[in-house]
């Protein structure tokens, strides 16, 4: 199914069009990690294991030759902190180089990288002193940046310090709630999915307040380091947004449910090169909380709500938070389906959102699809995400459907139109890109 985007909102000059991974998502074999080490413990609530993943360690050369022929002119990648720090102090100067292949790659095949430097996972001996919670974690990952600057080097413009922040201190919380069970010997919190982290109810979950803080002070550190590596660099993370919808009575509730969980990672980017949106569904609060998905509500592979219009709408809150200086990078939208015409239905409403709110003033950069690949979702390969399928045994990459028509319209150089404006209204965005 392709369907008609009409004439569409022109697109501004360097606007970046394409898809997003993870390193360790993707990469396989990240056997340093202490995600790695958490899915191969025996009492693990982890139900899959990484494995080799898409084993795009060794097959990104094809990953970027697929996406470059498709017509997408961006690839959002990361690089593994594991891997260039296997041990406390050690850089691991083959990891360094192996990356800087990535980025020179990238950018031959007119493909611009934005670079992750941190996208969940960590160095076992990092995690061994306590993770963000260490008093040491700023500069550490201060020292690391400072490392992955020579990668960046290669000719990186856009880096993302931190992935989704604020997912990461409710992580903590749930990581450490699953330790406290298994140390009571009452098995491993909500007993595996075979849907991965993605599905995890984290709504009844606070975030770990200390870890928060603690994310902010590094992301401070590892942009103050970036910076006097390179001010040109352009440098920012990315923030889950959660699209919270207040049912009526409840707006001082959602506001509040809102703050530690996502406002505050906004706020902290504001002296920010740019700040990364990362939406794909809503979340209904009522007057005592999160509410459950509506029982009528058409649901994705990963339970979320099928809601195409989270992503304007999430740009529009991340512009009011941040203020107009800061520009948008969506990292991520997507949906996890394995019809790929819901995949293309999806995205043409969710890009019609984006138009809307960039013809409204809101100052968008570029949109990176979750994800290129069908990958590893924190538990599961059930959900697929990508644009580009992958054989499990073989790692043959297919395009599907959905990669060809994004790509056409990364050519094209236009998002679809509102289907609820006039087409008369389609006009050019001449904001410099």
């Amino acid at each position: 199914m392709t369907p008609p985007t009409g004439p569409g909102l022109v697109l501004p000059h360097g606007f970046l069009m394409g898809a997003s991974t993870s390193a360790h998502q993707v990469e396989g074999n990240n056997v340093s990690s202490d995600w790695w080490a958490l899915e191969n413990r025996p009492d693990s609530f982890v139900t899959e294991r990484s494995g080799d993943a898409a084993d795009s360690f060794h097959r990104w050369p094809e990953d970027m030759d697929l996406l470059s022929d498709l017509g997408f002119n961006a690839y959002r990648f990361g690089i593994e902190w594991a891997r260039i720090e296997p041990e406390r102090g050690h850089v691991s100067r083959a990891a360094v180089e192996h990356y800087r292949a990535m980025v020179r790659g990238a950018l031959e095949r007119g493909l611009t990288p934005v670079v992750t430097l941190h996208h969940f996972t960590s160095p076992r001996w990092f995690s061994a002193l306590g993770g963000w919670t260490s008093p040491e974690s700023a500069d550490l990952f201060a020292a690391y940046a400072q490392v992955a600057a020579e990668v960046l080097g290669a000719g990186v413009h856009h880096v993302v310090t931190i992935n989704e922040p604020n997912m990461i201190a409710l992580m903590h919380t749930v990581l450490r709630d699953a330790a406290r069970r298994s140390d009571r010997g009452s098995g491993p919190a909500g007993g595996g999915s075979h849907t991965g982290a993605a599905a995890a109810d984290i709504g009844a979950l606070e975030p770990d307040a200390e870890v928060t803080w603690a994310l902010i002070r590094a992301h401070r550190a590892a942009f103050d380091i970036l910076k006097a590596a390179d001010p040109a660099l352009r440098i920012g993370w990315t923030v889950a947004n959660q699209v919270y919808h207040a049912e009526p009575g409840a707006e001082e509730a959602a506001a509040a449910y809102a703050g530690p969980r996502e406002d505050v990672f906004l706020e902290a980017a504001r002296e920010d090169d740019w700040i990364g949106v990362q939406a794909y569904t809503r979340h209904r609060i009522g007057p005592g909380g999160p509410l459950p998905v509506p029982p009528d509500a058409a649901t994705t592979l990963t339970g979320w709500e099928v809601y195409p219009e989270a992503l304007g709408e999430a740009v529009r809150h991340t512009a009011a938070v941040v203020g107009p200086h800061v520009p948008i990078l969506v990292t991520e939208n997507g949906i996890a389906t394995d019809d790929d015409d819901l995949r293309i239905a999806y995205t043409t409403g969710a890009l019609a959102s984006l138009a809307a709110a960039m013809r409204d003033g809101v100052d968008v950069r570029g949109y990176l699809h979750w994800s290129a690949l069908d990958n590893y979702e924190w538990g599961s390969y059930r959900p697929t995400f990508g644009l580009i399928a992958v054989d499990p045994h073989s790692f043959a990459r297919r395009p599907k459907e959905s990669a060809r028509w994004l790509g056409s319209l990364a050519r094209s150089g236009c998002l679809p139109d509102d289907p609820g404006r006039p087409a008369a209204a389609s006009a050019d965005v001449s904001r410099a890109g």
